[in-house]
Protein backbone atom coordinates (compact mmCIF):
# COMPACT_ATOMS: atom_id res chain seq x y z
CA UNK A 1 0.00 0.00 0.00
CA UNK A 2 2.38 2.30 0.63
CA UNK A 3 4.61 1.53 -1.93
CA UNK A 4 1.68 2.06 -4.32
CA UNK A 5 1.16 5.70 -2.83
CA UNK A 6 4.83 6.21 -3.46
CA UNK A 7 4.42 5.16 -7.35
CA UNK A 8 1.22 7.85 -7.53
CA UNK A 9 3.03 10.81 -5.97
CA UNK A 10 5.64 9.92 -8.61
CA UNK A 11 3.48 9.70 -11.27
CA UNK A 12 1.35 13.13 -10.39
CA UNK A 13 5.57 14.92 -9.87
CA UNK A 14 6.39 13.77 -13.93
CA UNK A 15 3.18 15.29 -14.72
CA UNK A 16 3.44 18.38 -13.55
CA UNK A 17 6.71 18.62 -14.98
CA UNK A 18 5.97 17.95 -18.35
CA UNK A 19 3.43 20.06 -18.38
CA UNK A 20 5.57 22.92 -17.24
CA UNK A 21 8.64 21.17 -19.68
CA UNK A 22 9.14 24.54 -21.63
CA UNK A 23 9.62 26.52 -18.26
CA UNK A 24 12.29 23.65 -16.85
CA UNK A 25 14.09 23.69 -19.94
CA UNK A 26 14.02 27.54 -20.04
CA UNK A 27 15.30 27.70 -16.67
CA UNK A 28 18.60 24.92 -17.10
CA UNK A 29 18.98 26.94 -20.63
CA UNK A 30 19.10 30.29 -18.44
CA UNK A 31 21.48 28.76 -15.64
CA UNK A 32 23.83 26.91 -18.29
CA UNK A 33 24.38 29.84 -19.59
CA UNK A 34 24.90 32.06 -16.62
CA UNK A 35 27.81 29.17 -15.37
CA UNK A 36 29.61 29.51 -18.95
CA UNK A 37 29.07 33.62 -19.89
CA UNK A 38 28.30 34.70 -16.33
CA UNK A 39 32.46 34.98 -15.96
CA UNK A 40 32.73 36.87 -19.92
CA UNK A 41 30.27 39.24 -18.80
CA UNK A 42 31.23 40.33 -15.42
CA UNK A 43 34.98 39.85 -16.06
CA UNK A 44 35.53 40.18 -19.57
CA UNK A 45 36.32 38.20 -22.33
CA UNK A 46 39.95 35.80 -21.81
CA UNK A 47 42.93 38.07 -24.41
CA UNK A 48 46.25 36.98 -25.37
CA UNK A 49 48.88 39.74 -23.60
CA UNK A 50 52.17 40.52 -24.08
CA UNK A 51 54.30 41.53 -21.44
CA UNK A 52 57.08 44.06 -21.62
CA UNK A 53 60.22 42.33 -20.99
CA UNK A 54 64.09 43.49 -21.10
CA UNK A 55 66.28 41.71 -23.39
CA UNK A 56 68.55 42.69 -26.09
CA UNK A 57 67.93 44.30 -28.85
CA UNK A 58 68.94 44.94 -32.45
CA UNK A 59 67.81 47.24 -35.33
CA UNK A 60 68.19 46.92 -38.54
CA UNK A 61 67.81 47.94 -42.26
CA UNK A 62 65.92 45.17 -44.73
CA UNK A 63 65.90 45.70 -48.34
CA UNK A 64 66.75 43.81 -51.10
CA UNK A 65 69.57 43.83 -54.00
CA UNK A 66 71.53 42.04 -56.33
CA UNK A 67 75.27 40.32 -56.23
CA UNK A 68 77.51 41.71 -58.81
CA UNK A 69 81.49 41.87 -58.92
CA UNK A 70 83.52 45.32 -58.51
CA UNK A 71 83.47 45.43 -62.32
CA UNK A 72 83.70 43.09 -65.39
CA UNK A 73 86.20 42.61 -67.77
CA UNK A 74 85.20 43.14 -71.90
CA UNK A 75 86.83 40.55 -73.89
CA UNK A 76 86.95 40.99 -77.54
CA UNK A 77 89.36 40.57 -80.25
CA UNK A 78 92.35 43.22 -81.15
CA UNK A 79 92.52 41.95 -84.96
CA UNK A 80 89.95 40.81 -88.01
CA UNK A 81 89.89 37.44 -87.73
CA UNK A 82 88.36 33.85 -88.10
CA UNK A 83 87.66 32.02 -84.99
CA UNK A 84 89.27 28.64 -84.96
CA UNK A 85 88.62 27.71 -81.80
CA UNK A 86 86.41 28.07 -77.90
CA UNK A 87 88.21 25.96 -75.69
CA UNK A 88 86.03 27.70 -73.04
CA UNK A 89 82.42 27.53 -71.91
CA UNK A 90 80.00 29.69 -69.97
CA UNK A 91 80.22 29.65 -66.27
CA UNK A 92 84.01 28.12 -66.41
CA UNK A 93 86.33 29.20 -64.04
CA UNK A 94 89.56 30.61 -65.69
CA UNK A 95 92.80 31.39 -64.25
CA UNK A 96 94.77 34.61 -65.76
CA UNK A 97 96.79 33.57 -68.99
CA UNK A 98 94.17 30.71 -70.18
CA UNK A 99 92.88 30.61 -73.55
CA UNK A 100 89.78 31.66 -74.01
CA UNK A 101 89.44 31.89 -78.02
CA UNK A 102 92.19 30.60 -81.16
CA UNK A 103 91.83 32.72 -84.51
CA UNK A 104 93.57 31.84 -87.55
CA UNK A 105 97.23 32.84 -87.01
CA UNK A 106 99.26 31.56 -90.74
CA UNK A 107 98.84 35.30 -91.99
CA UNK A 108 100.63 36.16 -88.83
CA UNK A 109 103.07 33.60 -88.63
CA UNK A 110 103.64 34.61 -92.16
CA UNK A 111 104.14 38.48 -91.32
CA UNK A 112 106.77 36.82 -88.57
CA UNK A 113 108.48 35.36 -90.88
CA UNK A 114 108.98 38.39 -93.28
CA UNK A 115 109.76 40.70 -90.57
CA UNK A 116 112.39 38.12 -89.42
CA UNK A 117 114.37 38.09 -92.43
CA UNK A 118 114.03 41.67 -92.47
CA UNK A 119 115.95 42.11 -89.55
CA UNK A 120 118.56 39.57 -90.24
CA UNK A 121 119.00 41.53 -93.26
CA UNK A 122 119.58 44.45 -91.58
CA UNK A 123 122.00 43.03 -88.99
CA UNK A 124 123.93 41.30 -92.06
CA UNK A 125 124.41 44.66 -93.32
CA UNK A 126 125.46 46.53 -90.25
CA UNK A 127 127.93 43.40 -90.49
CA UNK A 128 129.44 43.62 -94.08
CA UNK A 129 129.91 47.55 -93.09
CA UNK A 130 132.09 46.62 -89.89
CA UNK A 131 133.91 43.73 -91.47
CA UNK A 132 134.14 44.83 -95.14
CA UNK A 133 133.05 48.86 -96.32
CA UNK A 134 134.56 50.41 -92.89
CA UNK A 135 137.87 47.61 -93.33
CA UNK A 136 138.00 48.74 -97.20
CA UNK A 137 137.71 52.58 -96.44
CA UNK A 138 140.42 52.75 -94.35
CA UNK A 139 142.52 50.75 -97.03
CA UNK A 140 141.53 53.70 -99.30
CA UNK A 141 142.36 56.26 -97.35
CA UNK A 142 145.75 54.88 -96.56
CA UNK A 143 146.16 54.51 -100.40
CA UNK A 144 145.09 58.14 -100.77
CA UNK A 145 147.13 59.68 -97.71
CA UNK A 146 150.17 57.95 -99.82
CA UNK A 147 149.58 59.24 -103.08
CA UNK A 148 148.32 62.74 -102.02
CA UNK A 149 152.22 62.62 -100.11
CA UNK A 150 154.00 61.76 -102.93
CA UNK A 151 151.87 64.53 -104.91
CA UNK A 152 152.78 67.03 -102.64
CA UNK A 153 156.80 66.35 -102.73
CA UNK A 154 156.72 66.47 -106.50
CA UNK A 155 154.43 69.79 -106.60
CA UNK A 156 157.09 70.55 -103.97
CA UNK A 157 160.40 69.61 -105.95
CA UNK A 158 158.87 71.30 -109.69
CA UNK A 159 157.75 74.67 -108.00
CA UNK A 160 160.94 74.99 -106.52
CA UNK A 161 162.86 74.48 -110.49
CA UNK A 162 160.10 76.34 -111.54
CA UNK A 163 161.09 79.25 -109.42
CA UNK A 164 164.75 79.11 -110.37
CA UNK A 165 164.08 78.79 -114.26
CA UNK A 166 164.37 74.72 -114.81
CA UNK A 167 161.08 73.67 -115.02
CA UNK A 168 158.49 75.18 -118.02
CA UNK A 169 155.14 76.15 -116.93
CA UNK A 170 153.83 73.18 -118.43
CA UNK A 171 155.66 70.80 -116.00
CA UNK A 172 154.86 73.29 -113.08
CA UNK A 173 150.58 72.79 -114.13
CA UNK A 174 151.33 69.09 -114.27
CA UNK A 175 152.56 68.68 -111.07
CA UNK A 176 149.92 71.20 -109.66
CA UNK A 177 147.13 68.94 -110.93
CA UNK A 178 148.71 65.61 -110.05
CA UNK A 179 148.41 67.12 -105.95
CA UNK A 180 144.60 68.73 -106.44
CA UNK A 181 143.90 65.08 -107.69
CA UNK A 182 145.31 63.19 -104.94
CA UNK A 183 143.94 65.64 -102.32
CA UNK A 184 140.69 65.26 -103.96
CA UNK A 185 140.78 61.47 -103.54
CA UNK A 186 142.07 61.73 -99.87
CA UNK A 187 139.16 63.95 -99.34
CA UNK A 188 136.86 61.00 -100.84
CA UNK A 189 138.49 58.62 -98.84
CA UNK A 190 137.99 60.53 -95.35
CA UNK A 191 134.38 60.96 -96.58
CA UNK A 192 134.08 57.18 -97.37
CA UNK A 193 135.40 56.03 -93.82
CA UNK A 194 133.61 58.46 -91.85
CA UNK A 195 130.21 57.50 -93.57
CA UNK A 196 130.97 54.08 -92.37
CA UNK A 197 132.23 54.59 -88.96
CA UNK A 198 129.46 54.72 -86.14
CA UNK A 199 127.89 57.92 -86.47
CA UNK A 200 128.27 57.93 -90.04
CA UNK A 201 125.54 57.96 -92.68
CA UNK A 202 126.11 54.91 -94.30
CA UNK A 203 125.94 53.11 -90.70
CA UNK A 204 123.47 55.22 -89.13
CA UNK A 205 121.60 54.59 -92.14
CA UNK A 206 122.21 50.58 -91.70
CA UNK A 207 121.08 50.96 -87.93
CA UNK A 208 117.84 52.39 -88.92
CA UNK A 209 117.26 50.10 -91.17
CA UNK A 210 117.82 47.29 -88.28
CA UNK A 211 115.46 49.01 -86.09
CA UNK A 212 112.97 49.75 -88.18
CA UNK A 213 113.33 45.89 -89.10
CA UNK A 214 113.33 45.16 -85.17
CA UNK A 215 109.80 47.34 -84.91
CA UNK A 216 108.13 44.83 -87.53
CA UNK A 217 109.46 41.79 -86.17
CA UNK A 218 108.04 42.70 -82.67
CA UNK A 219 104.69 44.24 -84.32
CA UNK A 220 104.54 40.89 -85.99
CA UNK A 221 104.63 39.10 -83.53
CA UNK A 222 102.02 41.24 -81.19
CA UNK A 223 99.61 40.80 -84.06
CA UNK A 224 100.27 36.76 -83.69
CA UNK A 225 100.27 36.69 -80.25
CA UNK A 226 96.57 39.06 -80.11
CA UNK A 227 95.36 35.39 -82.46
CA UNK A 228 95.13 33.59 -78.99
CA UNK A 229 92.92 35.78 -76.70
CA UNK A 230 93.73 35.00 -73.31
CA UNK A 231 92.18 35.96 -69.87
CA UNK A 232 93.21 38.73 -68.41
CA UNK A 233 93.18 37.72 -65.04
CA UNK A 234 91.47 34.72 -63.08
CA UNK A 235 87.88 34.73 -62.87
CA UNK A 236 84.23 33.61 -64.30
CA UNK A 237 83.10 33.73 -67.72
CA UNK A 238 79.87 34.88 -67.25
CA UNK A 239 78.68 35.35 -70.92
CA UNK A 240 79.85 34.04 -74.06
CA UNK A 241 78.86 35.26 -77.61
CA UNK A 242 81.27 33.87 -79.88
CA UNK A 243 81.14 30.28 -81.81
CA UNK A 244 84.09 28.90 -84.52
CA UNK A 245 84.00 29.85 -87.54
CA UNK A 246 83.00 33.00 -86.65
CA UNK A 247 84.61 36.40 -87.89
CA UNK A 248 85.45 38.70 -85.34
CA UNK A 249 86.63 42.37 -84.91
CA UNK A 250 87.52 44.90 -83.13
CA UNK A 251 84.86 46.39 -80.65
CA UNK A 252 83.02 43.56 -80.95
CA UNK A 253 82.44 42.16 -77.19
CA UNK A 254 82.94 38.60 -77.11
CA UNK A 255 83.40 37.23 -73.83
CA UNK A 256 82.34 38.81 -70.10
CA UNK A 257 84.69 37.88 -67.39
CA UNK A 258 83.63 38.31 -63.42
CA UNK A 259 86.89 38.94 -62.14
CA UNK A 260 88.02 36.55 -59.00
CA UNK A 261 87.63 37.69 -55.39
CA UNK A 262 85.88 40.47 -53.48
CA UNK A 263 82.43 40.14 -54.27
CA UNK A 264 80.11 43.28 -53.85
CA UNK A 265 76.74 43.53 -53.20
CA UNK A 266 74.48 46.50 -54.23
CA UNK A 267 70.61 47.44 -52.61
CA UNK A 268 68.60 50.14 -52.76
CA UNK A 269 67.63 51.50 -49.07
CA UNK A 270 64.53 53.70 -48.62
CA UNK A 271 65.62 57.40 -48.13
CA UNK A 272 63.43 57.37 -45.13
CA UNK A 273 66.39 54.86 -43.31
CA UNK A 274 69.36 57.38 -44.63
CA UNK A 275 70.66 58.44 -41.26
CA UNK A 276 70.38 55.08 -39.76
CA UNK A 277 73.12 53.61 -42.12
CA UNK A 278 76.92 54.34 -41.98
CA UNK A 279 79.99 53.31 -43.50
CA UNK A 280 81.59 50.14 -41.68
CA UNK A 281 78.22 48.40 -40.33
CA UNK A 282 77.88 45.20 -40.22
CA UNK A 283 75.21 42.77 -42.11
CA UNK A 284 73.56 39.76 -42.81
CA UNK A 285 73.13 38.59 -46.58
CA UNK A 286 70.84 35.76 -47.65
CA UNK A 287 70.28 34.45 -51.27
CA UNK A 288 66.31 34.46 -51.86
CA UNK A 289 67.22 30.82 -53.49
CA UNK A 290 68.75 29.69 -50.31
CA UNK A 291 66.93 31.98 -47.55
CA UNK A 292 68.00 29.51 -44.55
CA UNK A 293 71.39 29.98 -45.21
CA UNK A 294 72.83 33.50 -44.09
CA UNK A 295 76.63 35.20 -44.77
CA UNK A 296 78.23 38.58 -43.33
CA UNK A 297 78.62 41.66 -45.08
CA UNK A 298 80.12 45.03 -44.64
CA UNK A 299 78.94 48.49 -45.99
CA UNK A 300 81.48 50.49 -47.54
CA UNK A 301 79.70 53.14 -49.71
CA UNK A 302 76.90 55.01 -49.71
CA UNK A 303 76.03 56.98 -53.15
CA UNK A 304 75.95 60.55 -52.27
CA UNK A 305 72.68 61.02 -54.20
CA UNK A 306 68.81 59.31 -53.67
CA UNK A 307 67.27 58.41 -56.79
CA UNK A 308 64.22 60.72 -57.22
CA UNK A 309 61.99 57.60 -59.10
CA UNK A 310 62.16 55.10 -56.24
CA UNK A 311 62.92 57.71 -53.55
CA UNK A 312 66.12 55.38 -52.36
CA UNK A 313 69.79 55.26 -51.79
CA UNK A 314 72.00 52.62 -53.57
CA UNK A 315 74.41 51.04 -51.24
CA UNK A 316 77.11 48.66 -51.25
CA UNK A 317 78.56 46.36 -49.24
CA UNK A 318 81.94 44.33 -49.48
CA UNK A 319 81.47 40.55 -48.71
CA UNK A 320 85.10 38.78 -47.95
CA UNK A 321 86.53 35.50 -50.22
CA UNK A 322 86.30 33.54 -47.29
CA UNK A 323 82.77 34.49 -46.31
CA UNK A 324 81.20 34.18 -49.80
CA UNK A 325 79.13 30.86 -50.18
CA UNK A 326 79.78 28.58 -52.81
CA UNK A 327 76.00 28.70 -54.50
CA UNK A 328 76.69 32.94 -55.05
CA UNK A 329 76.21 33.67 -58.73
CA UNK A 330 76.72 37.21 -60.87
CA UNK A 331 73.29 39.04 -60.47
CA UNK A 332 71.61 36.72 -57.96
CA UNK A 333 69.08 38.28 -55.79
CA UNK A 334 69.84 38.48 -51.75
CA UNK A 335 68.12 40.27 -48.93
CA UNK A 336 70.02 42.53 -46.50
CA UNK A 337 69.92 42.93 -42.84
CA UNK A 338 71.95 45.90 -41.82
CA UNK A 339 72.71 46.11 -38.19
CA UNK A 340 71.97 50.09 -37.56
CA UNK A 341 72.07 49.66 -33.78
CA UNK A 342 72.28 47.73 -30.73
CA UNK A 343 71.41 47.59 -27.23
CA UNK A 344 71.70 44.99 -24.55
CA UNK A 345 69.24 46.24 -21.74
CA UNK A 346 66.54 47.58 -23.48
CA UNK A 347 62.50 47.32 -22.72
CA UNK A 348 60.64 45.84 -25.35
CA UNK A 349 57.19 45.04 -27.19
CA UNK A 350 56.36 42.79 -30.15
CA UNK A 351 55.27 45.52 -32.63
CA UNK A 352 51.86 44.15 -32.86
CA UNK A 353 51.08 45.71 -29.39
CA UNK A 354 51.98 49.31 -30.45
CA UNK A 355 49.25 51.37 -31.93
CA UNK A 356 50.32 54.26 -34.57
CA UNK A 357 53.90 52.68 -34.42
CA UNK A 358 55.40 54.90 -36.92
CA UNK A 359 53.62 58.60 -35.59
CA UNK A 360 54.26 60.94 -33.60
CA UNK A 361 52.40 59.55 -30.64
CA UNK A 362 52.56 56.03 -30.37
CA UNK A 363 50.18 54.40 -27.65
CA UNK A 364 49.21 50.78 -26.51
CA UNK A 365 46.19 49.49 -24.14
CA UNK A 366 48.00 48.42 -21.12
CA UNK A 367 46.18 45.84 -18.36
CA UNK A 368 45.56 47.77 -15.34
CA UNK A 369 42.78 46.22 -12.85
CA UNK A 370 41.08 44.04 -15.09
CA UNK A 371 40.56 46.54 -17.96
CA UNK A 372 42.41 47.80 -20.96
CA UNK A 373 43.85 51.37 -20.75
CA UNK A 374 45.15 53.40 -23.04
CA UNK A 375 48.52 54.76 -22.43
CA UNK A 376 51.53 56.47 -24.28
CA UNK A 377 54.58 55.35 -25.01
CA UNK A 378 57.72 56.68 -26.22
CA UNK A 379 59.47 54.40 -28.79
CA UNK A 380 63.60 53.59 -29.61
CA UNK A 381 65.09 50.85 -30.79
CA UNK A 382 63.24 49.53 -33.45
CA UNK A 383 63.49 45.76 -34.38
CA UNK A 384 62.55 43.10 -36.75
CA UNK A 385 59.31 42.06 -34.59
CA UNK A 386 60.04 43.82 -31.59
CA UNK A 387 60.40 47.64 -30.35
CA UNK A 388 62.35 49.32 -27.33
CA UNK A 389 59.79 51.28 -25.34
CA UNK A 390 61.87 54.43 -23.84
CA UNK A 391 58.98 55.13 -21.29
CA UNK A 392 55.19 54.65 -20.76
CA UNK A 393 56.04 51.04 -19.60
CA UNK A 394 58.35 49.20 -16.59
CA UNK A 395 59.04 45.45 -16.92
CA UNK A 396 56.29 43.17 -16.38
CA UNK A 397 53.45 45.22 -17.31
CA UNK A 398 50.55 43.60 -19.87
CA UNK A 399 49.94 44.91 -23.00
CA UNK A 400 46.86 44.05 -25.40
CA UNK A 401 47.85 43.32 -29.07
CA UNK A 402 46.05 45.44 -31.52
CA UNK A 403 45.05 42.35 -33.22
CA UNK A 404 42.77 41.35 -30.36
CA UNK A 405 40.15 43.86 -31.40
CA UNK A 406 39.90 45.81 -27.71
CA UNK A 407 38.45 48.67 -26.83
CA UNK A 408 40.18 51.34 -24.42
CA UNK A 409 38.30 50.98 -21.04
CA UNK A 410 37.11 47.31 -21.59
CA UNK A 411 37.28 44.73 -19.00
CA UNK A 412 39.39 41.29 -20.32
CA UNK A 413 40.84 38.47 -18.23
CA UNK A 414 44.58 38.59 -19.29
CA UNK A 415 46.35 35.73 -20.24
CA UNK A 416 50.23 35.95 -21.14
CA UNK A 417 51.49 35.23 -23.70
CA UNK A 418 53.73 31.68 -23.96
Amino acid sequence: MLLYRWRMKLHDTARALWARRWRVLAFVAALAFAIVAGPRLILGPEVVVDTAIRRELVQTVVASGHVEAPYRAEIGSQITGIVMDVPVSEGQVVKAGDPLILLDDRDARAAVDQAQSAVEAATARIRQINEVARPAAEENRKQAQATLLNAQQSFDRTDRLYQNGFATRAQYDDSRRALDIAMAQMRTAELQLASNEPGGSDYTLAQYALVQAEAALRSAHTRLAYTIITAPRDGTLITRNVEKGDVVQPGRVLMTLSPAGETQITVQVDERNLRLIAVGQEALVSADAYPDQSFPAELFYINPSVDLQRASVEVKLRVKPEDAPSYLRQDMTVSVDIEVARKEDALVLPIRSVHDAISASPWVLKVESGRARKQQVKLGLRGATRVEIVAGLDAGDMVVPWTANVADGQRIRAVRHE
